[in-house]
């Protein structure tokens, strides 16, 4: 099989956002990660498990080059002595574990220093999909059936029967391959001018971003507010995200800001999310639980601070196709800005059901850390004490704060 992974630009952007703060303000925090596939009758043959061990073996190979770098440097939230780390910064194969064993026939875990586990998240996901899809069906038929899914959809999207404002291409980690993802972002950019009152924006993907001179999108993710906020043995979890937001305004003042409210759930998260945070940011980030109760919710907020919700982007990411998004934009329209991020049905529709396969940051520093959300379904962890633990702390915060 070619290599799956031809840049270290190929990754999402906000590893970039997240990578440039770690590097400044969490440089010794080390972390554990770990694959997990949440389809039950999903298996990976010893030969499949094999071919991802040699393509992350290539991945490892990878360094920067210098028309990568500058491309970076150019990024206004991006600053010069990151990109000189990235300069002499490279994967380390030695920091991952492989196995075939567990219930799906593949385990997956790297440990190392947060700085580098991080970057390692997004390009190993990407592998795994493209092996998988590859080596277990008929990669042509399947291509075939995305190209025709995604010429349906630029259609839709042309002939206004969907409408959906801005959005974004968030697909990299789940992708069909690389080939496919591509050819979304192409087609998705080259159609943008007939589109109606639908704005393709950009791409998570920064070497497609790059390539086709879209716009690189993203900011954090969970591994931030969970390594920020229960890495540090002092800290009491419940507020780990305002340590988050904290550490993130210290980086980037108002640059870069849409905040991601689900980590310890939305309802803790807007305990921390006050005035000064409010107006930093310039919106924030749905990605669990109902988006309707979840908006309506937001937008509330805005207002009992006294800040206008239009003046805000409410940015959807969750599991979205162009029929959700579509009511969403309809539904919050004329009440604050609505963006989205879509993600596998962009690059990966087609005829078979694409994997859902994650990897969560487990542990920091030697602690067990834990993504409750705001969806029972999509906490991750090891220890079930400690997200008892986790949990008892933020009922105790909401029952017993002014």
């Amino acid at each position: 099989m070619d290599r799956i992974i031809n840049s270290l630009l190929e990754v999402d952007a906000y590893k970039f956002s997240m990578g440039q703060a770690i590097y400044h303000q969490f440089s010794d925090y080390k972390t554990t990660w770990t694959f997990e596939c949440r389809n039950k009758d999903v298996f990976f043959t010893p030969d499949m498990v094999e071919e991802i061990r040699r393509q992350i073996k290539l991945y490892c190979e990878l360094r920067f080059k210098d028309d990568e770098l500058e491309y970076l440097n150019n990024i206004t939230w991006i600053k010069g002595s990151y990109v000189d780390f990235l300069r002499i910064w490279s994967p380390r194969f030695e920091d991952f574990e492989i196995n075939h064993s567990g219930e799906c026939g593949l385990t997956i875990e790297t440990r190392g220093t947060w700085l580098n586990t991080s970057m390692y998240e997004i390009p190993t996901l990407a592998i795994v999909n493209e092996v998988y899809f590859r080596m277990r069906y008929d990669y042509d038929t399947l291509f075939e059936s995305f190209k025709e899914r995604l010429d349906a959809k630029i259609e839709a999207l042309i002939n206004g029967t969907y409408t959906l404002g801005p959005f974004s291409e968030f697909g990299l980690r789940r992708r069909l391959s690389g080939e496919a993802q591509e050819l979304a972002v192409k087609k998705l950019s080259d159609a943008s001018k007939q589109y109606k009152e639908s704005k393709f924006v950009g791409t998570s993907n920064v070497y497609l971003a790059k390539k086709y001179g879209v716009l690189p999108v993203g900011t954090m993710a969970h591994e931030w507010i969970m390594c920020v906020g229960q890495g540090n043995h002092k800290h009491n979890p419940a507020y780990s995200n305002w340590y988050a937001l904290d550490a993130w305004v210290k980086e980037y003042g108002i640059l870069n800001g849409t905040a991601l409210t689900d980590a310890i759930t939305t309802d803790c998260f807007l305990r921390d999310f006050k005035l000064t945070y409010a107006t930093l940011f310039s919106g924030v980030r749905h990605d669990s639980g109902d988006p309707y109760e979840w908006g309506e919710k937001i937008i509330a907020h805005y207002r009992a601070l006294g800040i206008d919700p239009l003046t805000k982007t409410l940015l959807f990411s969750d599991s979205l196709d162009f029929k959700r998004a579509d009511a969403l934009y309809r539904h919050f329209k004329g009440k604050a800005k609505v963006a989205f991020g879509i993600g596998t049905y962009i690059a990966n529709d087609t005829d078979e059901e694409a994997l859902n396969i994650v990897m969560k940051t487990t542990f920091c520093n030697g602690m067990d850390v834990a993504k409750l959300s705001d969806t029972e379904g999509k906490c991750m962890c090891k220890s079930k004490e400690y997200v008892e633990y986790l949990k008892r702390c933020i009922n105790w915060r909401m029952e017993h704060e002014k």
